[in-house]
């Protein structure tokens, strides 16, 4: 084979791996997920459904295929009042957009030359579009484009609660697009790249990872994380207990499969960038080394070790949903506007004055004026912008209410 073919099917073997983990994740994910509800609540979770065509239990590991097949053959129901083109693109674009954001995001470093494969003299990078520039606008840009499949979900269903869930989306994700931007722009002006793989290897050179050098930047990174993926307590587009299912009120069967599988992808991915842009990737300190040409022992350790923070992250995402009650609406908005984006316009000026001046000083200055500025951006912020979280009634309601009566 010509060297363009090998490049082909070394691509659509990559995209085939990705998509079967990806999907497989997605499924066992909700099964961890579950256990872990259950464990925090102290009851039994999913621990009956076993391996297909045997009596082994497994411990509820066949749960996520049972639900699988619970979706498959559900019955297709296409409510009369819906726009039914829009209906149904709605979950497609969003389970599209939550798929190809993967292609830019690397599971590993590489895989050695000598990977048996014939024709294949190269190092194997582990990501389907290597060396792509502009990585980081590739992933926001697909990430915006999501946001419709959720609007266009809940406007389409023609049904007052889908289209609330839809409103509020739009208004939290266009809030929280911002805070994200400027957590993630603190990163790109210090690595300077806008390639995950460049922003991993430069935390690997240096032996230090972001979350040391940018601590404010994190928080407001990981903050927007929780509200552009939707989870608990910024799950408002949703709310079960206000707005039934939110945005997918009206959606059944492998369209609402569909959606459910991009909330969770959605989650992943965000771990991922945490875990790239601020945790070192797949470096680790005496145990992953930071050279170029690995064996297949680093290989394959720095794939571990990038998957364990990867999980980590999500395992906290997950203990977050069962420790903290939703906000309220104007306190989300309010976190949004005058906590978060000042906070990001802080974070960006002090590491646009460490990218100019940290080079003439030693790194753990810099390290303890940038903790230093978090620290200082913290408390100003709690005392100069409380939230509303005074859940009593405003001065006068009282009185209000008992003239009422």
């Amino acid at each position: 084979m010509t060297e363009v073919q090998i490049s082909a099917v070394e691509a659509l073997v990559k995209i085939a791996l990705l998509l079967f983990g990806l999907m497989t994740a997605a499924a066992y994910l909700v099964l961890l997920e579950r256990w872990i509800a259950a464990w925090v609540q102290d009851r039994l979770g999913p621990n009956r459904v076993g391996v297909p065509l045997t009596k082994i239990k497994a411990f509820g590991l066949g749960q996520p295929l049972a639900d699988g097949l619970k979706f498959i053959f559900k019955e297709e129901i296409t409510p009369k009042h819906v726009d039914k083109f829009l209906y149904t693109l709605a979950p497609i674009s969003i389970l599209a957009a939550a798929l190809a954001i993967f292609a830019v995001i690397p599971f590993g470093s590489v895989l050695p030359a000598d990977v048996g494969i014939p024709g294949v003299k190269h190092q194997i990078d582990l990501v389907v579009a290597p060396g792509f520039d502009v990585g980081l606008i590739y992933v926001f840009a697909l990430s915006s484009i999501a946001v419709y499949g959720v609007i266009l979900g809940g406007w389409a269903s023609n049904n007052k609660y889908s289209f609330l869930g839809g409103l509020r989306s739009s208004a939290q994700l266009i809030a929280y697009e911002l805070p994200l931007g400027l957590g993630l722009l603190g990163v790109v002006l210090y690595n300077g790249s806008l390639q995950l793989e460049t922003i991993i290897n430069a935390q690997a050179a240096s032996g230090v990872w972001n979350i040391f050098l940018q601590p404010l930047g994190f928080v407001v990174f990981l903050v927007a994380a929780f509200a552009e993926s939707a989870r608990l307590p910024f799950d408002l587009p949703e709310c079960e207990q206000e707005l039934i299912g939110g945005y997918h009120t009206e959606y059944a069967g492998m369209r609402l499969l569909m959606y459910l599988i991009a909330e969770f992808l959605h989650m992943v991915t965000v771990s991922f960038l945490i875990v790239i842009l601020f945790f070192g990737g797949w470096h680790f300190w005496g145990l992953t080394g930071a050279d170029a040409n690995v064996t297949w022992a680093t290989a394959i350790l720095r794939v571990l070790v990038l998957m364990a923070k990867v999980l980590g992250v999500i395992l906290f995402f997950m203990m977050a949903r069962w420790s903290w009650p939703r906000f309220r609406f104007d306190q989300l908005m309010t976190l949004a506007w005058k906590v978060m984006l000042p906070m990001g316009l802080v974070n960006v000026v002090a590491v646009a004055v460490l990218a100019e001046y940290g080079s003439s000083v030693p790194m753990w200055i810099g390290v303890l004026g940038m903790w230093a500025v978090a620290v200082g951006a913290w408390i100003v912020a709690g005392i100069a912008a409380p939230l509303a979280t005074d859940n009593r009634p405003h001065a006068g309601f009282e009185v209000q209410q008992a003239s009422s009566v």
